[in-house]
């Protein structure tokens, strides 16, 4: 099995404060597509975003992470059992999943074992679905800075990351995929809030850990001068899904 390589526990906390959460809308639609509500399976949770959204609608929610430091930043909830563990250690049933997702986190796994193991404990006609968000999208100048800075980190990009710059497109996935569906965040940020975000990219942490100075302080600087200090502007982040049911 790959080495766990650890991208988010060092800034968790930031991670729980800026990144964008999931449309309620969307994680309805996953549950009216699983068989059953009784049990859903959050891999690689993180801080529990989706994991407390599934809640409202499955009568428990199992949620895993193999980084403590993330577990820690996660709300509490009486449906969610939050465990330490990574993609191929759900601690549940042969059979007892209805729902087996991740989110913003399946191109980091060992994609083998975690098939292995969400076709274990999906139901036949179970759900998976994984899917991951890119670059956000303000207007022109905004987003032009945002790809100059992106570019700029190419040297400090973990591999996987490729896997969301192409939409999942070619990550593998082990059963039919059903008809793709088209989804968005969004989200009302000041300047502030938006470089939050942009903080808490992976590669911009690699970078300065590796002595590339600090390539967000110039972005922020650039960014000024086209967006206002106190004016909130529309952020939406394109959702790209890949599901399908286990046969049987």
């Amino acid at each position: 099995m790959k080495e766990f390589a650890d991208h988010f526990s060092g800034h968790a906390p930031d991670y729980s404060a800026y990144r964008p959460s999931y449309p309620a809308s969307f994680i309805r639609r996953l549950a009216q597509s699983a068989p059953d509500h009784r049990l859903a399976w959050d891999v690689g949770t993180g801080n529990g975003q989706a994991a407390l959204l599934l809640a409202a609608h499955f009568e428990r929610v199992r949620a895993t992470d193999a980084s403590a430091d993330q577990l820690r930043q996660a709300l509490s909830h009486p449906r969610v059992d939050y465990q330490l563990g990574r993609e191929d250690e759900s601690g549940l049933a042969d059979g007892a999943a209805d729902l087996v997702c991740a989110a913003q986190a399946a191109h980091w796994f060992d994609h083998g074992r975690f098939h292995q193991e969400a076709d274990r404990a999906l139901r036949p006609g179970g759900l998976l679905a994984v899917w991951a968000y890119g670059l956000a999208i303000v207007d022109a100048e905004v987003d032009g800075l945002v790809r100059d800075l992106h570019r700029r980190l190419d040297p400090w990009w973990p591999p996987e990351r490729r896997w969301v710059d192409e939409g999942y497109r070619g990550l593998p996935f082990p059963y039919p995929d059903l008809p793709t569906e088209s989804w968005t965040m969004e989200g009302e940020l000041d300047r502030a809030d938006y470089l939050g975000y942009l903080g808490t990219w992976s590669a911009l942490r690699r970078a300065r850990r590796g002595g590339a100075g600090d390539p967000l302080a110039e972005c922020a600087e650039e960014l000024s001068a086209h967006w206002p200090r106190e004016e909130r502007r529309l952020v939406r982040w394109p959702l790209h899904l890949r599901w399908g049911h286990k046969p049987g």
